[in-house]
């Protein structure tokens, strides 16, 4: 099978539900996770370096300029936000998996450094429930609920530069069956042709060898 890891990106709306899903994927032992940078301050319960990588904003700007980064944005706060290229270059190297849970964005980012790249997009099953979604949390304001819908709308219109559409159903089989259908797409990643030329040839010359 293919030596080096993958890498699969999974986006979509606050309310897809992409972050539990991602969260039950962890449980298959299939995948990690790449751990995203940030300038934002450290907030109480958060771990450095599990949570996030917590830099410094020079040392954020210093990894932009080395092209240390396999992509990052710059939010309305001022906080920056990334992927280390050297953890990703390092889980895939060591023939691992690696889930980046980030938005349209960085995604294709990601993809126009790694054209390797597998590009997941989570949708909800319709849009009113994604916005049920988000007001039951009963956590941010009509304004908020607002740009959070309007963004959604902006990263949905982005799924033709997607590779597959995961649906998250509601409830926990809907959990279950999302998860599984993302490790069903990796499966078939990991098994096709282009990524396993090395085994093929290997077997061809196997072949070759025995009938001299």
């Amino acid at each position: 099978m293919a030596e080096h890891g993958l890498i699969f990106v999974i986006s979509g709306p606050s309310g897809s539900g992409k972050g539990t899903v991602v969260d039950k994927l962890l449980e298959s032992n299939e995948f990690v996770l790449s751990v995203s940078a940030t300038t934002r301050a450290m907030r109480t319960g958060e771990i450095p370096d599990k949570s996030y990588h917590f830099l410094s904003r020079e040392a954020f700007e210093e990894q932009i300029r080395n092209n240390g980064l396999l992509e990052y944005n710059r939010y309305v706060t001022g906080d920056y936000y990334g992927t280390l290229r050297s953890e990703a270059e390092s889980a895939i190297a060591a023939g691992k998996d690696l889930i980046l849970e980030i938005d349209v964005n960085g995604g294709l980012q990601v993809r126009e450094k790694y054209p390797d790249t597998i590009l997941i997009m989570m949708i909800p099953p319709s849009f009113q429930i994604l916005e049920h979604r988000l007001r039951s949390r009963g956590t941010e304001s009509e304004e908020k609920i607002q740009k959070r819908l309007q963004v959604a709308r902006n990263e949905l219109s982005q799924m033709h530069n997607y590779d597959y559409v995961v649906c998250n159903q509601e409830g926990p089989d809907g959990i279950e069956a999302a998860a599984k259908d993302i490790l069903e797409i990796a499966h078939a990643e990991r098994q096709r042709l282009d990524r396993n030329r090395d085994l093929i040839r290997s077997l061809l010359n196997q072949e070759t060898k025995r009938g001299e």
